[in-house]
């Protein structure tokens, strides 16, 4: 589609160095697609996701898939990823809760593909993926990136497009295989995505640095990941959390914005010009609402689903 060959096109431009970094104007607030409540109705435990060490082979089958349905009004849905998994499930530090998934009315899913740092899978992705299908809802994809430690730079540093020689260009050949390992995770899961939403937010455990331009380095990287292997990405989360951990880095790319415990009707009010993240245009809108995150389409999103969203 020209549309989104233009988006690929600017964003390898954008993708070839990495920009000065900035503060924040905004008091930050905290919003994450990973709520805490009682779980009430999780998805059924069948098997772990095992994120494969390389790429697998090709399922030669034909999946039963479709362009999702274009709509001239709001098209309401929910996000899930490891909390949502059966309990006890997980890396120590982030155990499974058994949230409940979305509602029944949802028109689509968005999955989270980590465990909550890089590098490790969402323990029950293939059940969630199995939970959409089974209820013939539109599917996309988002993955959380995180602060990689010292061993891990010595892992991936050299292993990328970017000069592994120089610190930030290690970095970003961190949050490049983050990425790889991401799209594995996903294609291994049997969901496909035409685009793959960047969530940069503080993560417990496994802090950001206080270096802006470093942090940069990792989401830059992470980006030109994902563009690489063949997909659209975009950018989760609010202005004051995307500037307090990478400044000024901005990609011009779509955004799904995040409004915390609060309304549907707050939700709908960060899709204003006034809730920019990184400079591009909002096209979904999250609350948390009822131990659930809840997400809405921004206005004139509804029309081009198929940019979002695969239909099951």
């Amino acid at each position: 589609m020209p549309a989104r060959a233009a988006v690929l096109l600017a964003l390898a431009l954008v993708l070839a160095g990495c920009g000065p970094a900035s503060k924040s104007d905004e008091v930050a607030t905290s919003a994450s697609p990973t709520p805490s409540a009682k779980p009430t109705d999780p998805v059924k435990k069948k098997h772990r996701t095992k994120a494969p060490t390389s790429l697998p082979t090709p399922d030669i089958t034909v999946p039963n898939l479709s362009l999702p349905p274009s709509s001239k009004g709001m098209v309401f849905g929910g996000d899930v990823s490891w909390p949502q998994c059966p309990k006890g499930m997980g890396i120590p530090q982030k155990r499974t809760l058994g949230l409940p998934m979305p509602l029944a009315s949802s028109k689509f899913v968005i999955l989270g593909l980590t465990n909550g740092p890089s590098f490790v899978a969402n323990p029950c992705l293939a059940d969630q993926v199995q939970w959409v299908r089974e209820r013939h809802v539109m599917a996309a994809a988002y993955a959380v990136h995180s602060w990689p430690d010292a061993k891990t730079v010595q892992r991936y540093g050299n292993k990328g497009p970017y000069d592994g020689s120089s610190r930030l260009g290690a970095l970003s050949n961190v949050g490049y295989q983050q990425s790889l390992f991401d799209v594995r995770t996903m294609r291994s899961a049997g969901l496909p995505s035409p685009i793959i939403w960047l969530d940069v937010e503080s993560v417990p455990y496994f802090p950001w640095s206080s270096d802006l331009e470093a942090n940069a380095a990792v989401i830059k990287g992470a980006a030109k990941g994902y563009v690489d292997a063949g997909y659209s990405i975009g950018a989760y989360g609010t202005t004051a959390i995307w500037q307090g951990i990478v400044g000024g880095l901005t990609f011009g790319i779509p955004e799904w914005r995040a409004a915390g415990q609060t309304s549907q009707a707050e939700a709908l009010a960060r899709c204003g010009p006034d809730r920019v993240i990184q400079g591009g245009d909002s096209v979904i809108a999250q609350w948390v609402e009822d131990g659930r995150d809840r997400n809405v389409t921004c206005p004139g999103t509804s029309s081009q689903m198929f940019r979002w969203f695969t239909q099951y």
